[in-house]
């Protein structure tokens, strides 16, 4: 019945090409087979099951039925105290454990253990089928769908764990294609799309040019598995920085925040855990080698690096660099910020279109407001006794 040499090829195929493992596809083989069977020799109802060896090409075929209790059948008189009960709304959750009795599927207790003495309510006994050969045209072709499915189906899944595990990492792959504004990446067994929003606005790649990117999740539709990737996600940034930036991975320094607007300006809080170890220069690196390796990647876009600092007066005044402030008068309950410049310093605090001071709102997570005040307010506060980096409220509103 079963050309053996031809079944095997294909086995080491899909074992090669699709990392399906032999025994989920001999699986799909015997459910296929068992769906053909069934639907050729057997009522809806009955429950087959096929047995397939692969060495010797054999088949056998078993009716499985359930071992079930009396006292766990439903009976009509069940039923109708059942319809009783709910239009008097009397409860009937005495009833929900039951089972109807179908003889296809189902077979007494004391029958069943006639055949297997040791055998216990719920568990299934199977019953020999005649052998047949011959499933007819209608049956092959549903055999052959059942197996396509079972195979795409262990596919499936195989690409979820595979792919599952690397969320939130880095993954290459090649341009396959550009439709309506997305990029479709082949990255080898699955394809990742890249939305137009997650893409960075000033880039554009063609068919076959090889593309990095963050990988935010792993979507396993009916329609297939799909990789959402993307190029603008702050994750983005970071991960690059880990790549390049040994003292990340082992801990030592840390990205505490992120600000990104992609292809155009980010901004990285870093931390040392290590007195010894600066954590700016960690990141820039000699010469600005490792900065550079990751703008490059990111096609030029320009990337300030800040020291993290727990004291938000002075974390917020740094967020605002190259800009150099006055002081910081914060109000922590609303997370609002005012921060005082100098005239000259105030454009170059908000930055082209406010982009400055809307990157340090996202870093600290404060709102921001930049004062500028002249020369005579500048006296004032250069007067004053307050420490360093504080701006009372009422001398800025003033």
């Amino acid at each position: 019945m079963f050309d053996l040499k031809t079944i095997n090829l294909v086995i080491d195929q899909l074992q090669e090409e699709k990392n399906i493992s032999k025994e989920k596809i001999i699986e799909a083989i015997e459910a296929s087979l068992a769906t053909a069977y069934k639907k050729e020799y057997c009522r809806k109802s009955q429950f087959v099951r096929c047995e397939f060896d692969l060495s010797s090409g054999k088949t056998e075929f078993y009716q499985v039925k359930t071992a079930i209790d009396p006292e766990d059948i439903l009976t009509d008189e069940d039923i109708e105290e059942i319809k009783e009960n709910n239009l008097n709304n009397v409860d009937n959750e005495v009833f929900l454990n039951k089972i109807k009795f179908n003889d296809d599927q189902h077979i007494l207790l004391a029958t069943a253990q006639k055949i297997k003495k040791d055998i216990k309510p719920g568990e299934e006994i199977v019953f020999s089928l005649e052998h047949k050969d011959d499933f007819g045209r209608i049956a092959a072709q549903t055999a052959k769908q059942i197996i396509m499915q079972k195979i795409r189906e262990a596919e499936k899944v195989n690409l979820v764990d595979e792919f599952g595990g690397k969320t939130g990492e880095i993954i290459s792959g090649t341009v396959e294609r550009i439709d309506r504004g997305s990029i479709f990446i082949n990255v080898g067994k699955a394809i990742g799309i890249m939305p137009y929003d997650e893409q960075i606005k000033n880039e554009k790649f063609k068919q076959g040019e090889r593309v990095r990117a963050y990988l935010v999740d792993v979507d396993d539709s009916g329609r297939g598995v799909f990789l959402k990737l993307s190029r603008s996600h702050p994750k983005f940034l970071s991960k690059l920085f880990e790549l390049e930036v040994p003292e990340i991975k082992s801990g030592v320094v840390e990205i505490k925040s992120i600000a990104r607007e992609a292809g155009a300006r980010s901004k990285v809080a870093v931390w040392s855990n290590d007195e010894s170890i600066d954590p700016v220069g960690a990141m820039v690196g000699q010469r600005g080698s490792r900065v550079n390796v990751v703008m490059s990647e990111l096609h030029g876009e320009r990337i300030d690096i800040i020291e993290y600092v727990e004291h938000i007066n002075e974390f917020i005044e740094r967020s605002l660099s190259p800009a150099k402030i006055l002081g910081v008068d914060v109000d922590q309950d609303n997370k609002v910020a005012h921060a005082v410049v100098t005239e000259d310093q105030q454009s170059l605090a908000i930055g082209k279109g406010g982009q400055n001071v809307r990157l340090a709102a996202k870093l600290t997570g404060y709102r921001i407001d930049i004062k500028a005040i002249d020369g005579n307010e500048m006296e004032e506060v250069e007067e004053d006794t307050m420490p360093e980096g504080e701006v009372i409220r009422e001398e800025i509103t003033n």
